[in-house]
């Protein structure tokens, strides 16, 4: 099956932190791409590299240490949806201004809503938009 993989579940993998329930979520999510492909929209790469520079200027992390964890990504069948940015300033930008959410949470929810794909992701006010128009939660066991 596949899904979209927000990017709060991406950097538990990266940092490992975070309440128990959500650690075991994302290492759940990582199993599960084993077997089942992620979908992400074009914004995520940017996310990604958006964290990770932040985290190691702020010395948390080394660029050795973000190195592997970029190779442990390009390991993992994660397929980048070109047709974001269509969407940006249409059916984003209206899912972002209903919910209140980030236009970069907004692209998550509008890819899996365009998809009927469910939703991985740790991210609360994501979470509530998603239940609120019928995206489903990623379930992983």
């Amino acid at each position: 099956m596949r899904f979209v993989l927000d990017n709060s579940v991406t950097m538990r993998w990266f940092f490992g932190d975070g309440k128990p329930e959500d650690l075991i979520y994302a290492g759940r999510v990582l199993d599960a791409m084993k077997r089942d492909d992620a979908l992400v929209p074009v914004t995520w790469g940017l996310e990604v590299s958006n964290v990770i520079a932040k985290a190691e200027s702020r010395g948390l992390v080394t660029e050795a240490r973000s190195g592997t964890f970029l190779e442990m990504l390009e390991g993992l069948v994660i397929e980048v949806d070109a047709a974001t940015s269509v969407h940006a300033l249409s059916e984003t930008l209206h899912l972002a201004r209903r919910y209140k959410l980030s236009s970069y949470d907004a692209s998550y929810l509008e890819l899996a809503v365009r998809q009927g794909l469910p939703l991985a992701t740790l991210d609360g006010d994501l979470q509530a938009a998603a239940e609120k128009i019928g995206v489903k939660r990623l379930t992983v066991s």
